[in-house]
């Protein structure tokens, strides 16, 4: 099961990703893509560790994205990614090549056995930006995210907090 949850800043994509993790009742294995360029990254991303069940195993890794999931992905585990964009980014500032990075990660996920959760910011939603490597990362992020849902079983756009099903199996509603 591949599930691709989108939203915009704060609409609670990890929080739902990772209650999602949670209740699959498997092994959760959590990669981040997030590097710690400044003070307020950092804050960030201690907040985000914290936030995480202890028992869940966490794999930094900022650039090479498919071959992690290849190694940690199995039939008995969830697999939760966040963030794609902040990937794109790392990828952008590396000067990588981003259609063949896009192909290795879909490819990735296409064998990958378990379940996936992945969690991507929605950019296409707002104006065009306007500078060069800005409108770069837009298009970057619509066509990855195309992409991913693509492939996925199951695509949710959060909007306020609120899970609002794009493709796939109905949410399950819980109180």
């Amino acid at each position: 099961m591949i599930r691709l949850i989108l939203g915009g800043a704060r609409s609670g994509k990890s929080r739902q990703a990772e209650q999602w993790a949670q209740a699959t009742g498997l092994d959760v294995t959590y990669i981040a893509t997030a590097q710690a360029h400044d003070d307020e990254m950092c804050e960030r991303i201690s907040r985000h560790r914290e936030d995480r069940p202890h028992h869940w195993v966490t794999i930094e890794e900022p650039l090479q994205l498919a071959p992690a999931i290849v190694a940690h992905q199995a039939p008995d585990r969830c697999l939760l990614i966040d963030c794609l964009t902040l990937w794109v980014t790392n990828q952008l500032l590396a000067n990588a090549d981003m259609p063949a990075e896009r192909h290795e990660l879909c490819d990735a996920l296409k064998t990958a056995q378990g379940t996936i959760i992945l969690v991507s910011n929605e950019t296409g939603m707002g104006v065009v930006p306007m500078g060069e490597l800005s409108r770069r990362f837009t298009d970057e992020a619509g066509w990855l995210n195309q992409s991913i849902a693509g492939l996925a079983d199951q695509v949710v756009l959060m909007v306020a907090g609120i899970p609002m099903l794009l493709k796939g199996p109905s949410l399950e509603v819980t109180e």
